[in-house]
């Protein structure tokens, strides 16, 4: 009968420890995937900074919201695509290639574009103050000058 007692609580016991366990593993992935989110999410107080870096009161209360929202189940894509929809597509960090949003995209490239034939076509002018050439009374001149005599 003791022996009886001591198999059931120890078997509770077990139980208990791996219940306990479960959570912090789940609690740990919640954290890492609200985090990772959190880092493509743009603060709209800061501007500049992740929802992760700022510490905005409005960036905490996101930081909360992305939480509830990755706790609910959703998928990360439909976390953002939640804030998106109420912040519109500032929020993002990356905004996305769309219509309005082509110059973000591709301006730099034309840019660079522009800089560089600014380069080349700057190279292979020819400069505009070279030294024009001197005539022969010029270099008689300049040798008498050079040899100390009066020109």
């Amino acid at each position: 009968m003791k022996w009886g007692l001591v198999l059931i609580l120890s078997i509770f016991w077990v139980g208990a420890a791996l219940a306990q366990d479960e959570p912090a593993l789940e609690s740990e992935i919640v954290d890492t995937r609200t985090e990772a989110i959190s880092k493509t999410l743009r603060c709209v107080v800061c501007q500049n900074q992740s929802i992760y870096d700022s510490n905005a009161p409005l960036a905490e209360d996101m930081r909360r919201l992305v939480r509830k929202r990755v706790e609910a189940g959703d998928s990360d894509d439909q976390v953002r695509d939640y804030l998106r929809d109420r912040y519109g597509d500032y929020v993002l960090m990356t905004p996305p290639f769309q219509l309005n949003t082509v110059f973000l995209w591709i301006g730099p490239l034309i840019l660079f574009g522009l800089g560089a034939l600014w380069y080349v076509l700057r190279l292979r002018r020819k400069p505009q103050n070279a030294a024009p050439e001197l005539s022969d009374a010029d270099r008689a001149r300049v040798a008498a000058a050079l040899n100390g005599e009066d020109a």
